[in-house]
């Protein structure tokens, strides 16, 4: 399993599952990031938190202990 946290620079991958709770991952759905959509990473700040990403065409911070929880899968080219 390859959560977001662990995707490179540059890369676009797809959300396959999103683990978590109640709360949580219900607002990480309201971010819009949902099954199946993709997400490309655009910078890692350089302490490695927040992670921004481009996701339905905005862009977005997140922090690792959220990007932790979605698990992905890398989008053919």
């Amino acid at each position: 399993m390859k959560t977001l946290k662990e995707a490179k620079i540059g890369s676009t991958v797809r959300v396959v599952k999103l683990h978590g709770e109640g709360a949580v991952r219900r607002r990480i759905m309201d971010m819009g990031l949902t099954k199946g959509v993709e997400v490309q990473i655009r910078k890692v700040a350089p302490l490695g938190d927040p992670i921004e990403v481009t996701v339905r065409g905005y862009e977005l911070s997140l922090r690792k202990a959220d990007a932790e929880m979605i698990e992905i899968e890398a989008v053919s080219a």
